[in-house]
């Protein structure tokens, strides 16, 4: 049997009962009781971490759960439907309880790879979807969420420049200078998901019905998802010219010490010394790189040939990423450009205190628009999914760049 990992408050209670023992008896620690407290904070650290890596599951679960459940555009009547009837009836005919029409469609079952492989008389029933990771990131920056899309201004101050001086008996302070406030916007764009050709994707009523896999639970999940995706892209690359401006954009990354030797040990502490030690002392740093980045790093060594990289737990179980390298965590996001040690103009990945460098502002949530209407004649119902967002740099004293050398 397994034995159950001790949690957070049970560990902290056992390192303070450690420590009381030796003040009740106005006594030092024994060295047996050193040794214990050391190895009892090697394990807090691991489950703060484990903790830390659970909540931010949870939070993405719940995040998608509520982008492919919430019934936009429909008042269930708890009385005659469960909430999962009334979300289908309303991706089946865009109205709630509405009797589908006998619609024909010119798009349908008999063409496979427009739908058809999803009308089976005999088949597997097992739906393949092939599978990329994205996003990352949005789960480390600071999340700001509205009700509405109204542009959003904000102070930011930056008084590190500015000290006291030493003066003489009787002299008042001089030289100094006065607080000088900035202001940064953020405001809301709108992230659209449909079919082909600019369009809303379309779906035959016969597929819609007939389907022996939920096809409304699978068009609402793809839409949703090709929003995060985009999204993702733009939270690490984008210009902030007509699109969100990423955490990478205009800043000038730090560059590897040579490009003959790649990525080296003495690449990653110059890399973790550029932030001040003010941000790095509050425990909120990390690394962002794609999983190519992170192979890379994987096969750096010490001087005694043991890896650099660190997994969370002595297991198989960690999860993507999910390590510890030079003692802060690793978040992996695929937007991520590969590292190119020859090119110091690509910023590959991030380091420092992320939520406090840069917003992420989040209106409401995905919004899924069903139009059976429109294509009726053809016997198709429409389906389109926006979501608005926007992000911007809002310190970026709190966090470097990488990128390669020139």
């Amino acid at each position: 049997m397994t034995t159950p990992l001790k949690t957070v408050e049970e560990i902290e209670a056992e390192l303070s009962a450690i420590v009381d023992t030796a003040d009740n008896e106005s006594r030092d620690l024994t060295d047996a009781e050193v040794g214990a407290y050391e190895a009892g904070e090697k394990d807090l650290a691991d489950a703060r971490a484990r903790r830390e890596r659970t909540d931010a599951l949870r939070a993405r679960h719940a995040e998608y759960k509520a982008a492919v459940t919430k019934p936009l555009f429909v008042e269930p009547r708890p009385e005659k439907d469960t909430l999962d009837a009334a979300f289908n009836h309303y991706l089946r005919t865009g109205r709630e309880n509405a009797d589908l029409a006998d619609l024909r469609a010119a798009l349908g079952e008999g063409t496979g790879s427009q739908g058809g492989f999803l009308v089976p008389t005999t088949m597997r029933l097992k739906l393949v979807e092939r599978m990329v990771a994205f996003g990352g990131l949005a789960n480390d920056v600071e999340t700001y969420e509205t009700e509405t899309g109204n542009t959003v201004e904000f102070p930011t101050l930056d008084d590190t420049g500015n000290s006291a001086r030493i003066v003489q008996e009787g002299e008042g302070p001089t030289g100094g200078a006065d607080l000088s406030f900035q202001r940064k916007t953020i405001g809301a764009y709108r992230f659209a998901s449909g079919g082909a050709g600019d369009l809303p994707m379309r779906l035959p009523i016969e597929l819609v019905q007939d389907s022996a896999f939920d096809i409304e639970a699978i068009v609402a999940r793809k839409l949703g998802e090709r929003i995060g995706r985009k999204q993702a892209v733009s939270i690490v690359t984008g210009t902030g010219v007509g699109e969100v401006e990423g955490i990478t954009h205009g800043v000038t990354g730090i560059e590897l010490l040579a490009d003959t030797a790649g990525v080296t040990y003495d690449d990653l502490i110059n890399f973790e010394h550029s932030v001040d030690p003010a941000y790095r002392e509050l425990g909120n740093c990390r690394w962002a790189f794609n999983d190519k980045s992170l192979a890379t790093i994987k096969k750096l060594k010490d001087s005694h040939g043991d890896p650099l990289w660190r997994p969370n737990t002595a297991d198989m179980g960690t999860p993507l990423g999910g390590g510890m390298l030079n003692g802060y965590p690793v978040r992996i996001d695929q937007a991520f450009p590969d590292i190119d040690v020859d090119n110091n103009t690509v910023n590959w990945g991030v380091f420092g205190d992320l939520r406090e460098g840069y917003l992420r502002r989040v209106v409401r949530d995905v919004v899924i628009v069903v139009n059976p209407w429109t294509r009726a004649s053809n016997g198709q119902i429409e389906y389109s999914a926006w979501a608005r967002m926007d992000g911007i740099r809002q310190n970026t004293s709190s966090y470097i760049a990488m990128t390669g050398e020139q």
